[in-house]
């Protein structure tokens, strides 16, 4: 039987923005698609990681005469030591 899920295991947290939480760098829909997928690999791949939060925001921005939503979440993902495939990503 594997072990339990314990909080105070978790020695590294990677946070992963998913969407367009800036209005001055606009993610393209590739660097979003890259986002969930390394969302995805961090909770099914192994180590395997625990979902811990969610953070999910909006902001009504005005940009010349257009008004613009921009919607994210950020996932934070739990870890009892950091992946080596982390070490491939920058700051996602």
């Amino acid at each position: 039987m594997s072990n339990p899920f314990q909080l105070s295991g978790m020695r590294y947290i990677k946070r992963i923005v998913v969407g367009n939480d800036n209005p001055q760098s606009m993610r393209t829909e590739a660097e979003v698609e890259e986002a969930i997928t390394l969302v995805n690999r961090c909770l099914s791949g192994s180590p395997r990681g625990y979902l811990l939060n969610i953070e999910k925001s909006f902001g009504l921005y005005n940009i010349g005469e257009h008004q613009v939503v921009l919607q994210y979440a950020v996932y934070n993902i739990g870890f009892e030591r950091k992946p080596l495939f982390l070490d491939d990503h920058g700051n996602i």
